[in-house]
């Protein structure tokens, strides 16, 4: 097994880039402040585990079938596509003053995040590839337990990631001014709305 650093490191990198999750992470982080965007990614993770999880019985295989995939490239569409319009629709109302904030349970802030990363076709694929990838990688000598130090390891990394991003997102709240953050707000929706777009295609290749 290599060194637990090894894999802290695999989830920082695989974490770090932008995607519909991250994207929304950050507009979440900047409308309603940092414990909504950490309760997002938390809900992220969940999904993650439970992927871990179907990806080390074999329930992963199931997930990647045709018609599984169809569903998550399509019910991930109407997802971001909904989002993304709806934060287009409502960037004004964003504002440097707390008591202009959107009132939002911290609940529906993990809840969202379950869904978006479970509707999300690239995670599994994501979780198929590289976790599978490990888990086979040892030929059989992996252990019960070693698997379970390197899905520790792996999870804090992408935590990390979220950390930071929820806590950058939702300072810069106080540190940029409210036309920076509209614009912030701006380029993340449409990357989710480029995302939903992208898994809308998807789902009509597969379906003809």
């Amino acid at each position: 097994m290599n060194s637990l650093s090894t894999y802290f490191l695999l989830g920082i990198s695989l974490a770090a880039p932008i995607g519909p999750v991250k994207a929304t992470l950050l507009n979440t982080g900047i409308k309603n402040g940092f414990f909504h965007a950490w309760f997002f990614g938390i809900g992220a993770i969940v999904t993650d585990i439970v992927y871990m999880f179907m990806v080390y019985f074999g329930v992963g295989q199931f997930i990647d079938s045709p018609y599984m995939r169809i569903f998550l490239w399509s019910f991930g569409f109407f997802v971001l596509m909904y989002t993304g319009i709806e934060n287009l629709l409502t960037i004004n109302n964003i504002s440097m003053d707390p008591k202009f904030r959107k009132i939002v349970r911290l609940r529906h802030s993990l809840l969202a995040g379950i869904l978006m990363a479970f509707l999300n076709p690239l995670t599994i694929l994501f979780w198929l590839g590289i976790y599978g990838s490990i888990l086979v990688s040892g030929g059989g000598e992996i252990s019960g337990i070693e698997t379970v130090i390197i899905s520790i390891a792996i999870l804090l990394g992408i935590a990390l990631v979220d950390f930071l991003m929820a806590f950058f997102s939702s300072s810069s709240r106080n540190l940029l001014s409210t036309s920076v953050l509209k614009a912030v707000s701006f380029i993340s929706s449409l990357c989710m709305i480029g995302f939903g777009i992208y898994f809308g295609f998807q789902a009509f290749h597969a379906l003809f």
